[in-house]
């Protein structure tokens, strides 16, 4: 099983018509990555604090649809967290959220996952919103001690961070060391000032980078170095195309347990899934049979 840790909000998504009309869909980038994965198939879990009111059902019933296994959900009163998507002309979003006092900030630790574990994701908000930031990062390095393979996606939201130089230090510092594959975007990579050298170095074993339309590359501490070209589409929107590149990565490095990684392989696989998903307005990733 996969468990994805981390926020479920609703992306307030504009519409083309003249009013400026926004329209309530699923989001958040844990959530729509848990999406995806039961999308493709994969055994895989939510965990989170969800809120009871009518968007929290909603985010439910729709990983529910996906197959995803909702037993290590949290629920509360509070309402859900918001966020507005600005979109560019080449479809990329930029965001504004409200946060205060909401349900997925929340979160607690969890008892020990199950054994049958194999891998752990966790990202976007989860990571700067306390207290339950402190909780996610506290479920990552109990995790990756027992062997569980981590992904992290910073997936960084900059509104959100009020301190960045704190933010870049708990990075490198207290999740690095327990990360097994970094994931991030050109841009999160900016934002962040390191160098791949230096993050492989802290700890992951693998640092997968988001080019856009320029595709995905990965650099190993191995010193290995694999690229994958964009799979060319008409982009309607880029919503939930990282989320589904850390769905794909994570449902082929979990297929084979134990053997060479075929990184050529798995970046086509996740440059594929990720350009049917910017097809759709939102955060639609594909099904397998799309695939």
């Amino acid at each position: 099983m996969i468990v994805v840790g981390g926020e479920a909000l609703i992306d307030l998504v504009p519409v083309a018509l003249p009013t400026g009309a926004l329209l309530p869909r699923p989001g958040g980038g844990p959530y729509n990555t848990a999406l995806a994965l039961g999308r493709l198939g994969a055994e895989v879990a939510f965990c989170s604090r969800v809120s009871s009111d009518g968007f929290g059902e909603s985010l439910l019933a729709g990983l529910r649809a996906a197959g995803v296994d909702l037993s290590l959900v949290q629920r509360g009163p509070e309402p859900t967290t918001l966020a507005v998507p600005s979109l560019a002309p080449d479809g990329s979003a930029s965001y504004g959220f409200y946060v205060e006092g909401t349900a997925d900030r929340l979160f607690t630790l969890p008892p020990a996952l199950p054994d049958g574990v194999r891998a752990l994701a966790l990202g976007t908000c989860s990571l700067v919103l306390e207290p339950g930031a402190s909780a996610y990062e506290a479920l990552l390095r109990r995790e990756s001690r027992r062997g569980v393979l981590t992904l992290l996606d910073p997936n960084i939201r900059p509104a959100l961070i009020a301190d960045p130089a704190a933010y870049r230090a708990r990075f490198l510092e207290r999740l690095l060391p327990h990360t097994s594959v970094l994931k991030l975007s050109e841009e999160d990579a900016a934002w962040l000032g390191g160098r791949v050298e230096d993050w492989l170095a802290a700890g992951p074993s693998a640092v997968v980078l988001t080019r856009g339309a320029a595709g995905l590359t990965v650099r190993t501490r191995e010193g290995g170095e694999y690229s994958a070209a964009a799979r060319p589409v008409a982009v309607v929107d880029t919503i939930g195309a990282g989320d589904t590149v850390n769905a794909a990565l994570l449902h082929r490095l979990t297929t084979r347990p134990g053997e060479p990684v075929d990184w050529p392989e798995v970046l086509a696989h996740a440059a594929h899934a990720a350009a049917l998903t910017c097809t759709r307005a939102g955060a639609e990733p594909p099904y397998a049979a799309e695939l």
